[in-house]
């Protein structure tokens, strides 16, 4: 997903969707580990958005609490 489809979207929806990257990413390790995994690039897309999502609720954080 773009970045600035994350800065539209609240707070309770970046947490449902780190959790639904979060899952995801362990389904594609698991598939990795089993020989199974098909699009090998998904691992970095998903690492890349986890980290899009921690940064933007970090500067969310850092906003509030001053």
């Amino acid at each position: 997903m773009a970045k600035t489809d994350y800065n539209a979207q609240s707070d309770d929806q970046l947490v449902e969707a780190l959790g639904n990257l979060k899952r995801e990413q362990f389904n594609l390790r698991f598939q990795a580990a089993t020989s199974q995994l098909e699009k090998s690039s998904r691992v970095k897309e998903v690492r890349r958005d986890i980290a899009r999502i921690k940064t933007l609720q970090a500067q969310r954080n850092a906003a509030a609490a001053k």
